[in-house]
């Protein structure tokens, strides 16, 4: 196999995991998720990222008081959410709901089911990990975008370990939450966290898989 061929094969088997099981991921297999994941490029060679990454009871402490704060508190991110998904970003947005959904036997329509199961990000999807993920404030969008390819490199050395990952938006809408369980500077912003540790092959929210758009979808061709 070329490595071209290992990483797309890689690349094919990464998912969004949305059911873990409760077994920790060593802490030497850890340390090789993030010793390949620096190694992406960065401008300027910054190295914007700071991942905080829990294990233990850290996690479970961390699991049940974001639960608890998203309950109560407004969503509040660092960075400015998306002000709309046009066109076919918000088709394919729905499409990937409605696979969730349907795996997990929700019924189109039904809302409170559907907020039940978006609230699973607060417990973690049952992860025994999670890695917030900072970048500083200075760098603004630049280090964020920085940051974005460290956080797709660490889910690509995870699954090439056999670990599985999802990247979650929904933990950085509690950011001044997130900033105060932790201590994390207010010179940084909250970006994501991810999620990981080993899936639950029998969990209904991990039985489809997402589409990608086509190569010619994606480029416009300059001659």
């Amino acid at each position: 196999m070329t490595e071209y061929e290992t990483l797309d094969a890689v690349l094919s088997r990464r998912f969004s995991c949305r059911a873990f099981t409760a077994d920790p991921v060593p802490r030497d297999q850890i340390r090789k998720i993030i010793a390949a994941a620096r190694k992406v490029p960065s401008w300027c060679n910054a190295q914007p990222w700071q991942v905080i990454i829990t294990r233990g009871q850290a996690t479970d402490r961390f699991r049940d008081a974001v639960y608890d704060a998203a309950l109560s508190t407004a969503p509040n991110p660092d960075m400015r959410w998306p002000d709309s998904y046009p066109g076919v970003y918000g088709d394919r947005r729905r499409a990937c709901g409605f696979q969730l959904y349907d795996a997990v036997g929700i019924e189109k329509g039904d809302r409170a089911a559907s907020a039940r199961q978006m609230m699973e990000n607060y417990r973690l999807f049952g992860a025994p990990h999670v890695a917030i993920v900072t970048s500083p404030s200075a760098l603004g969008p630049y280090g964020a975008m920085d940051t974005g390819g460290f956080v797709t490199a660490f889910c690509l050395a995870a699954q090439a370990l056999g670990i599985a990952t999802i990247p979650q938006a929904a933990i950085a809408a509690q950011a001044p939450f997130v900033r105060s369980h932790f201590g994390i500077p207010d010179d940084r912003q909250i970006l994501c966290a991810i999620s990981f540790g080993y899936a639950d092959p029998d969990h209904a929210a991990n039985g489809f898989r997402t589409t990608r758009a086509d190569v010619d979808d994606i480029v416009e061709w300059c001659d």
